[in-house]
């Protein structure tokens, strides 16, 4: 096999897997911080022991991202070296205040609320988790900078003596207009996750507390306010997903047009184009024998006007010679391995159809917590029906695997680019590794991360089947200067 698509296929492996992860410690970290507060403010025992029951399963989250997301570094050096020679300068900046400055505030504080029980002052300790909900949003911004580069390269220039793209201007690369977009719409899908988590475990927890003879019977309101937060967290959160979806959808359409219209397989420019909704026909969209479609929404959707027209793939592969001819004149023939007769268009099958799963699984898991929602209103038992568990199941998936959707589909959708315009991907890979030894690597990392998701998955299932704990209210610890921190769970 070529090393460049093993290469491919194992960062893409490391890094959809870490992305389960992501999400997860953003959306608790803030809903935790929420409920510590309320416990300060009001006194009242469930919140109390909603945060520590949450917060245990966020520390056993944030453990498992921190191990996951060690190994995507290495790949910079092991597979992907000419990349980082090449772009290394800019790249590397906003990864390194990720680790120097983000990681280091959330492992900090969060050490300080596992272990501040009873020893710091109730609102500094509340406080902590807030910094370290802070700490999660810092990392994200800055990694999507790096990532938002490749997707709209700025801030940069070229030396030809080197032949490295050098940082120029760093504002411009934290405030890239792709990142300006791309930052929203992944927090507020991430705050999506978080609550549809706490909404899965709580609709699972409820249903349990309310069977018959159950020993945590009098837990029946607590459940039920745990799945009613998680609720209105994910449904608030979705509807500014949508929002910021449709404003990044027009920033897509204007620097990455190529992307778009893979998103909907067209191929040649239309004025009000219409989305399709689910397409039978060939794979790369060129055939269509049926279609489900709606009048003039990709049209909006990319330009944000029902009637714009909106560029297909051909028009736009004609233009390669004019846009292969720009970057010679800019960074020479040799930058990014490029020719007037390459095809430039993205797995098209790929881009069209995590498109639409991605806002498909979405719209699902807004759905699912609006009707959560209604149910639970004003009722103090769930109904007696299996559905509520496939419901406790499908509250947290959901949300998730939109995340890896979306992720698929803009990673995949810049392809055969690496950084947009400028590097294609086989110019980055590293020409000393072998196929061979990609293979090695992918093949134990792989199984690493399958051993890690059992360890992730057995942890987190015991400490949901515990519940949250009776409550016993903190305690100042007198301390002496020899005295041992212990662990607060």
């Amino acid at each position: 096999m070529d090393p460049v698509d093993l290469a491919r296929w194992q960062f893409a492996i490391t890094t959809v897997y870490h992305f389960l992860f992501v999400p997860i410690t953003i959306g608790l970290s803030l809903i935790v911080a929420a409920m510590h507060t309320a416990w300060v403010r009001t006194k009242r025992p469930e919140w109390l022991r909603l945060a520590k029951f949450f917060g245990k399963l966020f520390t056993i989250n944030f453990a498992l991202g921190l191990v996951t997301g060690i190994v995507q570094e290495f790949q910079f050096g092991m597979n992907w070296s000419d990349y980082s020679r090449f772009v290394g300068d800019i790249f590397g900046a906003p990864l390194a205040l990720e680790a120097l400055l983000a990681f280091f505030v959330e492992s900090t504080f969060l050490g300080l609320w596992i272990f501040g029980w009873g020893r710091i002052p109730e609102r500094l300790h509340a406080a902590t988790m807030w910094v370290v909900h802070i700490g999660t949003l810092l990392s994200a911004y800055f990694i999507l900078a790096a990532n938002s580069f490749m997707q709209n390269p700025v801030g940069f220039r070229y030396n030809p003596e080197s032949g490295r793209a050098e940082m120029s201007d760093f504002g411009a690369i934290l405030l890239n207009k792709v990142q300006l977009v791309a930052f929203p719409h992944v927090i507020t899908s991430a705050y999506m996750v978080g609550g549809a988590v706490v909404m899965g475990v709580g609709v699972w927890l409820w249903r349990r507390s309310a069977a018959p003879g159950a020993p945590d019977a009098e837990d029946v309101p607590l459940y039920r306010r745990a799945t009613r937060i998680g609720a209105v967290v994910t449904l608030v959160a979705s509807l500014g997903v949508i929002a910021s979806g449709d404003i990044q959808g027009k920033i897509m359409t204007e620097v990455q047009p190529m992307k778009m219209a893979a998103a909907e397989a067209l191929y040649e420019n239309e004025t009000g184009a219409a989305f399709s909704v689910f397409t039978i026909g060939s794979l790369d969209g060129q055939h269509e024998v049926f279609a489900i479609k709606v009048p003039k929404v990709l049209a909006f959707m990319a330009t944000g006007d029902p009637n714009g027209l909106v560029e297909g793939i051909n028009p736009i592969k004609a233009r390669n010679a004019e846009m292969v001819a720009a970057i010679e004149r800019t960074y020479g023939s040799d930058v990014a391995r490029i020719s007037a007769d390459a095809d430039y268009t993205p797995n098209i099958p790929l881009a069209y159809w995590t498109f639409r799963l991605m806002m498909g699984v979405g719209f699902a898991s807004m759905a699912l917590s609006a009707f959560l929602l209604w149910v639970t209103r004003g009722r103090s038992r769930p109904p007696v029906s299996r559905w509520w568990v496939w419901a406790a199941i499908a509250a947290p998936l959901l949300p998730l695997v939109g995340n890896s959707f979306g992720w698929i589909f803009t990673e995949t959708g810049r392809q055969p680019w690496l950084v947009n315009g400028l590097m294609t991907t086989a110019f980055g890979v590293s020409p000393s590794v072998s196929a061979t030894e990609v293979l090695i690597s992918m093949s134990v990392f792989t199984l690493l991360y399958a051993v890690l998701a059992v360890v992730e998955v057995r942890l987190f299932l015991r400490y949901v089947a515990h519940g949250a704990e009776p409550f016993h209210e903190p305690e100042q610890v007198a301390e002496t200067a020899d005295a041992p921190l212990q662990f607060s769970y």
